[in-house]
């Protein structure tokens, strides 16, 4: 099972760069490319950080991926 997330096409539909976000969230832009490509999960913290920058539920950014699991079974 892995969290999958949407923070790319959200932002993409928003207009908004990555550099801007990451200015406007006070992290790097490789921490938010780095989420994008699914090589690093944000902290708790920032993951909530994310939903009220986006202002949408939590659903509509993060999910988990049960694919996975239902693979190795």
């Amino acid at each position: 099972m892995s969290v999958v997330n949407h923070i790319r096409e959200i932002r993409k539909k928003k207009g908004i760069t990555q550099t801007k976000m990451a200015e406007d969230l006070q992290i790097t832009r490789q921490t938010i490319n780095a989420i994008e490509k699914h090589k690093y999960n944000p902290s708790l913290e920032l993951a909530l950080k994310l939903v009220r920058y986006f202002n949408v539920p939590i659903e509509e950014v993060f999910y988990l991926d049960e694919s996975k699991e239902e693979k190795s079974k």
